[in-house]
This record gives structure tokens, sequence and C-alpha cells, in this order.
């Protein structure tokens, strides 16, 4: 039996301003809007290679970050946790909109992994400036060439920015074995 409209579940977390107002999907059964707002896939987009990729990716960040900080602990070094700003947008609804902002946040990694090898080579420092370079900036400049390749590819296959592409994203997501190796 699914949730009454007005009844909200006792949660911290909090409900997108996009599943609010969106009508629900013909398919859903027994699933209330809280735990859908959730959940990062959406029924009316079946894009499981963009899907995949994504999870992927956001995996291989989080690793990333896990070695900075077991880095920073073999050196003695204390994590000093900072806000993270949203990315700009409160959802993201297109594949090239996706891509776009990834490129974004990955061109901002690596100028900050160059200033760190600058500021550890300044500070007299070259262990640092060398296991940042190996181990978090070579690493990221292909990547940040193939996520390229790939934001051109999904324009030349007619993605929009301006919301789903429809068909330009389905072959997108059918033809890119990129996606795999990015």
């Amino acid at each position: 039996m699914s949730e009454p409209s007005g009844k909200r579940l006792k949660t911290g977390f909090p409900i997108c301003k996009t599943h609010r107002t969106a009508l629900g999907s013909r398919a859903k059964q027994n699933f209330p809007t809280v735990v859908e707002a959730k959940i990062f896939e959406q029924d009316d987009q079946a894009l499981p290679h963009v899907a995949a990729f994504f999870q992927r990716e956001s995996e291989r960040e989080q690793e990333r970050a896990e070695a900075m900080m077991e880095y920073l602990n073999e050196r003695g070094g204390q994590y000093c946790s900072k806000d993270i700003q949203r990315p700009g947008c409160e959802s993201v609804v297109a594949v090239l909109q996706a891509l776009e902002l990834t490129l974004a946040q990955w061109k901002e990694a690596e100028g900050l992994m160059v200033e760190l090898v600058q500021c550890a080579r300044e500070g007299g420092d070259p262990h640092t400036a060398s296991v940042v370079k190996a181990r978090f900036l070579r690493p990221l400049v292909p990547r940040v060439k193939a996520l390229g390749d790939l934001l051109t590819s999904a324009r030349k296959a007619g993605c929009s920015s301006q919301g789903p592409g429809g068909m330009g994203e389905y072959l997108f997501d059918q033809l890119q074995e990129g996606l795999s190796s990015a």
C-alpha cells in the first residue's frame, strides 16, 4: 500500500524540489516520493552506460579522496574538513549538462593539484610534490581529455543541455564504448 500523499516520513533528508511537484511514474508501485528522491536513477531515462559511468567516477573520486587523506596521515598531517559548495544547479537532467559539469569539476581539481605541487616545491617538500603529481595529477590529465572527447561525441549525437535529449542521449548511451574506458 502506498503512502498517503500528505504524509511525510520522519527523515533528515530534504525532499528534492523536482520530486515535490513532479507527477509520479505510471510504473511506480508502493514507492513513496521521499524514498524516490534519495535514489539517483530515474525511471524515465534508461541510460545504463551513462549511469554506470557516473557511478564508477563517483567511486574513483572517493578512492582518490581516501588516498589523499591516507597520504596526509602518513606524513603526520591533520585533515581539516571544509564545506563543499554545490555545483551551481539543483538537478542535472541531461547527459550533456552532466558531462559539462563533470569536466568543469575535473579541470578545477587539476588546477588545484598543480597549485598543490607548486606549493610543495616552494615549501621545500619535493616528496609531496612527487606523490601528488604521480598519484593524483598524472592520472587526471588523460581522463580530462577522454571526458572532453565524450562531450564532443555527445554534442555530435544530438544531446542537449536544456533537457533530456531524447534520441540523441539514447544513441550516445548505446554507441559510446568510451563510457566504460574513460
